[in-house]
Protein backbone atom coordinates (compact mmCIF):
# COMPACT_ATOMS: atom_id res chain seq x y z
CA UNK A 1 0.00 0.00 0.00
CA UNK A 2 1.49 3.47 -1.17
CA UNK A 3 2.76 5.80 1.56
CA UNK A 4 0.58 8.73 2.09
CA UNK A 5 2.64 12.01 1.85
CA UNK A 6 1.76 14.05 4.50
CA UNK A 7 1.99 18.46 3.60
CA UNK A 8 3.82 20.56 6.66
CA UNK A 9 1.22 21.85 8.95
CA UNK A 10 2.43 25.21 9.79
CA UNK A 11 3.34 26.54 6.52
CA UNK A 12 0.57 28.94 6.65
CA UNK A 13 2.41 30.30 9.83
CA UNK A 14 5.26 31.08 8.03
CA UNK A 15 3.97 32.81 4.85
CA UNK A 16 2.41 36.47 4.45
CA UNK A 17 -1.32 36.61 4.10
CA UNK A 18 -1.09 37.61 0.09
CA UNK A 19 0.85 34.65 -0.24
CA UNK A 20 -1.36 32.10 1.57
CA UNK A 21 -3.93 33.53 -0.87
CA UNK A 22 -1.83 33.02 -3.81
CA UNK A 23 -1.62 29.44 -2.69
CA UNK A 24 -5.18 28.91 -2.43
CA UNK A 25 -5.86 29.82 -5.69
CA UNK A 26 -3.18 27.85 -7.37
CA UNK A 27 -4.16 24.77 -5.54
CA UNK A 28 -7.48 25.18 -6.67
CA UNK A 29 -6.19 25.12 -10.05
CA UNK A 30 -4.29 21.91 -9.96
CA UNK A 31 -7.83 20.36 -8.54
CA UNK A 32 -9.56 21.96 -11.72
CA UNK A 33 -7.00 20.96 -14.06
CA UNK A 34 -7.55 17.27 -12.67
CA UNK A 35 -11.35 17.43 -12.25
CA UNK A 36 -11.56 18.30 -16.02
CA UNK A 37 -9.14 15.51 -16.91
CA UNK A 38 -6.78 17.77 -17.94
CA UNK A 39 -3.79 16.05 -15.95
CA UNK A 40 -1.13 13.87 -17.20
CA UNK A 41 -0.43 11.53 -14.14
CA UNK A 42 2.53 13.63 -12.17
CA UNK A 43 3.40 15.61 -14.93
CA UNK A 44 3.26 19.31 -16.12
CA UNK A 45 3.08 22.17 -13.92
CA UNK A 46 1.45 25.25 -12.66
CA UNK A 47 3.33 27.92 -11.46
CA UNK A 48 2.64 31.36 -9.81
CA UNK A 49 5.06 34.25 -8.56
CA UNK A 50 5.20 35.10 -5.44
CA UNK A 51 5.11 38.65 -4.08
CA UNK A 52 8.10 40.32 -2.94
CA UNK A 53 11.71 41.34 -4.75
CA UNK A 54 13.08 37.60 -4.03
CA UNK A 55 11.71 36.29 -7.52
CA UNK A 56 10.46 32.88 -5.70
CA UNK A 57 7.43 30.82 -7.24
CA UNK A 58 4.86 28.34 -6.08
CA UNK A 59 4.89 25.36 -8.15
CA UNK A 60 3.59 21.78 -7.46
CA UNK A 61 5.44 19.10 -5.48
CA UNK A 62 6.56 16.34 -8.29
CA UNK A 63 5.51 13.66 -7.01
CA UNK A 64 2.03 14.26 -5.91
CA UNK A 65 -1.15 13.82 -8.44
CA UNK A 66 -2.61 17.15 -8.74
CA UNK A 67 -5.74 16.02 -7.22
CA UNK A 68 -3.53 15.35 -3.63
CA UNK A 69 -2.21 19.15 -4.30
CA UNK A 70 -3.06 21.59 -1.40
CA UNK A 71 -1.85 24.94 -0.44
CA UNK A 72 0.36 23.96 1.81
CA UNK A 73 1.88 21.50 -0.16
CA UNK A 74 2.60 23.45 -3.14
CA UNK A 75 6.92 24.21 -3.21
CA UNK A 76 8.49 27.67 -3.09
CA UNK A 77 11.33 28.04 -5.28
CA UNK A 78 13.62 30.20 -7.14
CA UNK A 79 14.41 30.72 -10.31
CA UNK A 80 17.06 27.65 -10.78
CA UNK A 81 13.35 25.33 -9.84
CA UNK A 82 15.34 24.77 -6.00
CA UNK A 83 13.12 24.83 -2.78
CA UNK A 84 13.58 27.90 -0.72
CA UNK A 85 11.83 26.34 2.48
CA UNK A 86 11.60 23.12 3.93
CA UNK A 87 9.48 20.79 1.81
CA UNK A 88 8.97 16.98 1.98
CA UNK A 89 8.74 16.87 -1.18
CA UNK A 90 10.10 16.03 -4.49
CA UNK A 91 11.54 18.93 -6.85
CA UNK A 92 11.90 18.80 -10.57
CA UNK A 93 14.62 22.04 -11.74
CA UNK A 94 13.92 20.75 -15.15
CA UNK A 95 10.30 21.02 -15.19
CA UNK A 96 10.34 24.98 -14.19
CA UNK A 97 12.53 25.74 -17.46
CA UNK A 98 9.84 26.85 -19.43
CA UNK A 99 7.80 28.39 -16.41
CA UNK A 100 11.11 30.43 -15.38
CA UNK A 101 11.50 31.69 -19.03
CA UNK A 102 8.11 33.35 -19.21
CA UNK A 103 8.06 34.55 -15.49
CA UNK A 104 11.67 36.42 -15.89
CA UNK A 105 10.71 38.02 -19.27
CA UNK A 106 7.17 38.79 -18.80
CA UNK A 107 6.40 41.40 -15.46
CA UNK A 108 2.30 40.15 -16.02
CA UNK A 109 3.66 36.54 -16.18
CA UNK A 110 2.51 36.08 -12.47
CA UNK A 111 0.94 32.85 -13.08
CA UNK A 112 2.13 30.25 -15.75
CA UNK A 113 0.09 26.93 -16.85
CA UNK A 114 1.50 24.55 -19.01
CA UNK A 115 -0.20 21.17 -19.95
CA UNK A 116 -0.48 17.87 -22.01
CA UNK A 117 -4.00 17.02 -22.88
CA UNK A 118 -4.90 14.67 -26.21
CA UNK A 119 -6.42 17.34 -27.93
CA UNK A 120 -4.14 20.30 -26.85
CA UNK A 121 -1.07 17.97 -28.27
CA UNK A 122 -3.23 17.03 -31.26
CA UNK A 123 -4.11 20.86 -32.45
CA UNK A 124 -0.05 21.45 -31.65
CA UNK A 125 0.72 18.57 -34.30
CA UNK A 126 -1.58 20.13 -36.96
CA UNK A 127 -0.01 22.47 -39.49
CA UNK A 128 -2.78 24.99 -39.25
CA UNK A 129 -2.37 25.04 -35.32
CA UNK A 130 -5.63 26.57 -33.56
CA UNK A 131 -8.45 27.27 -36.13
CA UNK A 132 -11.55 29.44 -35.90
CA UNK A 133 -13.90 27.17 -36.17
CA UNK A 134 -16.01 28.09 -32.83
CA UNK A 135 -16.73 30.59 -31.10
CA UNK A 136 -14.05 29.44 -28.21
CA UNK A 137 -11.19 29.51 -30.75
CA UNK A 138 -11.82 32.76 -31.84
CA UNK A 139 -12.27 34.60 -28.30
CA UNK A 140 -8.20 33.77 -28.02
CA UNK A 141 -6.71 32.88 -31.37
CA UNK A 142 -5.29 36.17 -31.63
CA UNK A 143 -3.63 35.45 -28.13
CA UNK A 144 -2.00 32.22 -29.19
CA UNK A 145 1.69 32.08 -30.50
CA UNK A 146 3.79 29.35 -31.37
CA UNK A 147 6.59 27.63 -30.46
CA UNK A 148 8.66 24.47 -32.13
CA UNK A 149 9.54 21.96 -30.24
CA UNK A 150 13.27 21.17 -29.39
CA UNK A 151 12.95 18.01 -27.66
CA UNK A 152 11.99 17.73 -23.45
CA UNK A 153 12.56 21.54 -22.28
CA UNK A 154 15.51 21.16 -20.31
CA UNK A 155 17.90 23.16 -21.89
CA UNK A 156 18.37 26.26 -19.99
CA UNK A 157 19.33 27.82 -24.10
CA UNK A 158 15.79 27.34 -25.07
CA UNK A 159 13.96 29.83 -22.82
CA UNK A 160 15.36 32.74 -24.85
CA UNK A 161 13.45 31.50 -27.75
CA UNK A 162 10.06 30.62 -25.41
CA UNK A 163 9.94 34.28 -24.67
CA UNK A 164 10.90 35.43 -28.36
CA UNK A 165 8.30 33.13 -29.73
CA UNK A 166 5.81 34.08 -26.95
CA UNK A 167 6.03 37.93 -27.18
CA UNK A 168 3.57 39.91 -26.00
CA UNK A 169 0.68 37.37 -26.12
CA UNK A 170 -1.35 35.48 -23.35
CA UNK A 171 -1.29 31.67 -24.72
CA UNK A 172 0.99 29.63 -26.84
CA UNK A 173 0.83 26.19 -28.86
CA UNK A 174 4.24 24.31 -28.47
CA UNK A 175 4.29 22.24 -31.64
CA UNK A 176 4.21 19.09 -30.81
CA UNK A 177 3.83 18.97 -27.30
CA UNK A 178 0.88 20.99 -25.29
CA UNK A 179 -0.69 24.15 -24.19
CA UNK A 180 0.51 26.77 -22.41
CA UNK A 181 -1.02 30.31 -21.02
CA UNK A 182 -0.35 33.15 -18.57
CA UNK A 183 -1.99 35.98 -16.64
CA UNK A 184 -1.45 38.54 -14.13
CA UNK A 185 -3.25 36.05 -11.84
CA UNK A 186 -4.02 32.33 -11.40
CA UNK A 187 -7.53 33.23 -12.28
CA UNK A 188 -7.02 34.50 -15.80
CA UNK A 189 -4.10 32.30 -16.51
CA UNK A 190 -6.60 29.36 -16.00
CA UNK A 191 -9.26 30.65 -17.56
CA UNK A 192 -7.52 31.48 -20.92
CA UNK A 193 -6.87 27.70 -20.40
CA UNK A 194 -10.14 26.49 -20.25
CA UNK A 195 -11.17 28.30 -23.46
CA UNK A 196 -7.97 27.45 -25.59
CA UNK A 197 -8.18 23.60 -24.09
CA UNK A 198 -12.29 23.91 -25.15
CA UNK A 199 -11.14 25.41 -28.59
CA UNK A 200 -8.78 22.48 -29.26
CA UNK A 201 -11.65 19.60 -27.98
CA UNK A 202 -13.78 21.30 -30.27
CA UNK A 203 -11.27 21.50 -33.18
CA UNK A 204 -10.40 17.61 -32.96
CA UNK A 205 -14.43 16.87 -33.09
CA UNK A 206 -15.23 18.78 -35.79
CA UNK A 207 -12.05 17.50 -37.87
CA UNK A 208 -13.70 14.06 -37.10
CA UNK A 209 -15.84 14.65 -40.28
CA UNK A 210 -13.39 15.63 -42.58
CA UNK A 211 -11.47 19.32 -43.30
CA UNK A 212 -13.90 19.79 -46.74
CA UNK A 213 -17.01 19.67 -44.97
CA UNK A 214 -15.72 22.77 -42.10
CA UNK A 215 -18.32 25.93 -42.38
CA UNK A 216 -16.15 28.80 -42.26
CA UNK A 217 -17.45 32.27 -40.44
CA UNK A 218 -18.30 34.87 -42.51
CA UNK A 219 -14.74 37.33 -43.12
CA UNK A 220 -14.29 39.61 -40.43
CA UNK A 221 -16.70 37.55 -37.80
CA UNK A 222 -12.98 36.06 -36.13
CA UNK A 223 -11.27 39.61 -35.94
CA UNK A 224 -14.70 40.69 -33.85
CA UNK A 225 -14.72 37.62 -32.06
CA UNK A 226 -11.28 38.35 -30.72
CA UNK A 227 -11.47 41.97 -29.71
CA UNK A 228 -14.57 40.67 -27.60
CA UNK A 229 -12.44 38.21 -26.10
CA UNK A 230 -9.55 40.86 -25.11
CA UNK A 231 -12.19 42.87 -23.67
CA UNK A 232 -14.11 40.61 -21.62
CA UNK A 233 -11.93 37.49 -20.42
CA UNK A 234 -10.21 38.92 -17.48
CA UNK A 235 -13.20 40.97 -16.16
CA UNK A 236 -15.24 37.46 -16.49
CA UNK A 237 -12.44 35.79 -14.87
CA UNK A 238 -11.82 37.76 -12.15
CA UNK A 239 -15.33 38.87 -11.51
CA UNK A 240 -17.90 35.90 -12.02
CA UNK A 241 -15.80 32.82 -13.39
CA UNK A 242 -12.79 31.95 -10.79
CA UNK A 243 -15.42 32.79 -7.76
CA UNK A 244 -18.33 30.22 -9.22
CA UNK A 245 -15.06 27.67 -10.10
CA UNK A 246 -14.37 28.02 -6.03
CA UNK A 247 -17.19 27.48 -5.07
CA UNK A 248 -17.65 24.26 -7.17
CA UNK A 249 -14.58 22.81 -5.67
CA UNK A 250 -15.47 23.54 -2.68
CA UNK A 251 -18.17 21.48 -2.73
CA UNK A 252 -16.64 18.76 -4.32
CA UNK A 253 -13.50 18.86 -1.99
CA UNK A 254 -12.61 21.89 0.02
CA UNK A 255 -9.25 20.43 1.33
CA UNK A 256 -7.28 21.84 -1.01
CA UNK A 257 -7.59 25.08 1.14
CA UNK A 258 -5.24 23.24 3.83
Amino acid sequence: MATALKAPSNVRDQVSAEEWQLRTDLAAAYRLVAHYGWDDLIFTHLSARVPGPEHHFLINPYNLMFDEITASSLVKIDVNGHAVMETPYLTNPAGFTIHSAIHMARDDAHAVMHLHTPHGQAVSAQADGLMPLTQTAMLVREEVAYHDYEGVATDLDERERLVADLGTKKAMILRNHGTLTCGPTVAEAFITLYYLERACEAQIMALSAGHERMYKANQGVPEKAAEQGAQGLGIVAKMLAWPALLRKLDRIDPSYRD
